[in-house]
């Protein structure tokens, strides 16, 4: 399969035809002259819309993404790791790193776009159709970055030209209005959603069609925060019903339920990952050992290891280990936590809900994956292990089993390839049993449900048990080592760890994960659907009819009914939550918070009553890199944000 995102490739055929065509090439104006040729080849030109298509993977799947776009918000709280975000505090300035790499990213983006756009023309060999499906990449990559800098700086740089054309505006920007950026914006995509094809073959990771319906109806109905709200929401509901009403069209559909395994579930099963039915926007990894044809290689991924829980410290004492179990992910980091609120008030605290989003968005049972040579070891536990966090001293010398396995179920072959699958090794793939017949299975080392249980089984059960009680002081803080007479140095790092981008099909190490990562769902645009009901106008029983869809499907078919809400219980703050269940983790709370007028210290200190920093009208928006203001000849005149 041809490998669209290949940054090494790109670079290699631009270098070469610079070199090759320098030779024939006057003197004067070469540097230009070069460029002209180059870009107005078709490899040469084709190399450049993969340019642009090269900030996905530094931001999806990867820490400097999630940072901007999920943090900060009521779902996530961390004491040090990204604190910058999550806690508003000191440390977000104009030098803050991550900050910095988001700003640039998604400028070149628009840089290599501009370039594309602006030699569009220029390039011969393509027919006119051709061109303007080509075109209308580099219109998706501009509008969608665009939408990515909008919402977190507010109202900056508005380029259109590359920067070699219009180098007095590089040097001398203006900031220009929300307003205007986002004219810009809904221009891109709209000229995207005509000119794009409904699919690009084999070339998982461009955009088509679908790509750019999804992502016009999300910006359509972002810019109601801007006013106009039943005008753009009307837009947005049209466009969103468009790709609804016609998924087979368009290459796309929910995944359904059946008796034993829900459409949620399914949707984020490592055998659909490559060819995914939800995933209308994607960043495409290759997982074969021979090619690896991504930026960076195997170092994909990331996500999973900045959620988890701590399975080095903590976990250690009860027989997990980060190092040899890869099914989990590596907690080097200790990381990014789950707020109260998205824990018992999104989802439903109990044992057993018919909605399946909480079990396939987290790991919750962490397994004994201490190993022997080749094999498992059981763990016992002793007295100090015990006495250390308060458990019934009858359970010294109690063997949790070892059930530490190598991965060898359900594998995946890609690409006709040779590749690494059959080396993971993976808890929960040994000595999966209850011989003591307490109903718990005899390897389980640590539980972290999102329910409540009693003092006499977290007290006598044979693993530690570590509930909201014990995450979460009474007004709904994160414990600290202070908290629980000490004990909350050891809770504090104890929680469901997200792990919807962990399927053990894709496994490549307990850090790396070769899976695509979604970037637009169908999902989402259900719930776009619903939201721009209700904010142009319509009715609360067709919103509830897009949002019962999506619903039932998160539930097996005998527990479908039990999803289904009235329509009366459909309103705006209800559309948030509901977002939340179906989307987190994936790198879009911060826009949805914005859109909804929640970002903002009063819902904040509810939902996530850790971050005290939060300043309204400032934080509303991200420090403009110092960087940029040092390389530009009115950083006065052009401000910081307010930072």
């Amino acid at each position: 399969m041809k490998k669209i995102l290949n940054l090494k490739r790109s670079l290699a055929v631009i270098s070469l035809l610079l070199v090759t065509m320098s030779c024939d090439i006057d003197e004067v104006n070469r540097e230009v002259q070069d460029t002209n040729l180059v870009y107005t080849s078709v490899v040469g030109y084709e190399g450049l819309i993969n340019y642009a298509y090269n900030s996905l993977y530094y931001f999806y799947g990867k820490l400097d993404g999630i940072g901007a776009q999920e943090l900060g918000t009521d779902l996530w709280w961390s004491e040090s790791y990204l604190a910058p975000y999550t806690q508003y505090g000191s440390e977000l300035t104009t030098t803050q790193g991550q900050n910095r790499v988001f700003w640039d990213g998604f400028y070149a983006a628009v840089n290599y776009s501009n370039l594309a756009i602006y030699y569009a023309d220029k390039v011969t060999d393509y027919t006119e159709d051709q061109k303007k499906a080509k075109v209308a990449e580099a219109h998706f990559i501009r509008g969608w970055s665009y939408l990515q800098i909008v919402e977190q700086y507010g109202g900056v740089v508005l380029r259109t030209l590359p920067s070699s054309i219009d180098s007095e505006k590089e040097n001398f920007p203006i900031r220009s209005s929300e307003e205007k950026i986002y004219e810009l914006i809904l221009s891109d995509l709209e000229f995207a959603a005509e000119n794009l094809p409904v699919s690009q073959g084999t070339e998982r990771g461009r955009a088509s069609k679908k790509a750019a319906l999804g992502m016009l109806a999300k910006a359509y109905l972002q810019r109601t925060r801007l006013g106009d709200e039943v005008t753009y929401a009307t837009k947005a509901l049209a466009v969103a019903k468009d790709l609804i009403d016609n998924q087979v069209a368009y290459g796309c559909a929910l995944y359904t339920s059946d008796p034993t395994t829900s459409g949620y579930a399914k949707l984020w099963d490592g055998l659909n990952n490559k060819m995914n039915t939800e995933f209308l926007f994607l960043e495409s990894i290759d997982p074969v050992l021979e090619t690896l044809a991504n930026p960076e290689g195997s170092n994909r991924g990331r996500t999973r290891q900045y959620y988890e829980m701590d399975l080095r410290h903590v976990g250690e004492d009860w027989g997990t280990t980060q190092s040899e179990d890869q099914w989990y992910g590596r907690a080097n980091s200790r990381g990014l936590k789950p707020t109260k609120y998205l824990l018992t008030e999104i989802f439903t605290p109990e044992k057993d809900p018919a909605d399946t989003r909480f079990e396939n968005t987290f790991f919750t049972e962490y397994y004994n994956s201490r190993r022997s040579g080749s094999s498992f070891q059981n763990w016992t536990l002793t007295a100090n292990v015990i006495n250390k966090y308060v458990k019934d001293p009858a359970l010294v010398g109690h063997v949790i089993k070892g059930t530490l396995g190598t991965y060898t179920e359900g594998q995946v072959h890609y690409g006709g390839k040779t590749n690494f699958y059959g080396f993971v090794r993976a808890s929960q793939h040994s000595n999966m049993v209850d011989n003591d017949n307490d109903g718990w299975l005899d390897g389980l080392s640590i539980f972290t449900p999102n329910y409540a249980m009693t003092a006499s089984e977290k007290y006598s059960l044979p693993f530690l048990i570590v509930t909201p009680d014990e995450m979460f002081e009474p007004n709904g803080k994160w414990v600290t080592a202070t908290s629980l007479g000490g004990l909350g140095a050891y809770y504090k790092d104890c929680h469901p760890s997200l792990n919807k981008f962990s399927s053990i099909h894709w496994i490549f190490n307990n850090q790396r994960w070769m899976g695509d990562v979604p970037i637009l769902r169908l999902g989402d645009v259900y719930l776009l659907a619903a939201e721009a009901v209700l904010r142009s106008g319509g009715s609360q029983t067709t919103a509830a009819e897009y949002i019962n869809t999506l619903r039932k499907r998160a539930a097996i078919t005998s527990r479908e009914n039990e999803m289904i809400i009235a329509p009366g219980e459909v309103t705006l703050d209800f559309i948030l939550a509901e977002r939340a269940r179906e989307l987190a983790g994936e790198q879009v709370r911060w826009e949805d918070l914005k859109r909804f007028g929640k970002l903002n210290n009063a819902y904040l200190n509810v939902t996530n009553p850790d971050i005290t920093g939060f300043v309204d009208g400032k934080h509303i928006i991200r420090p403009i890199p110092q960087t940029f203001l040092d390389a530009i000849g009115n950083a006065d005149e052009f401000g910081t944000n307010g930072y």
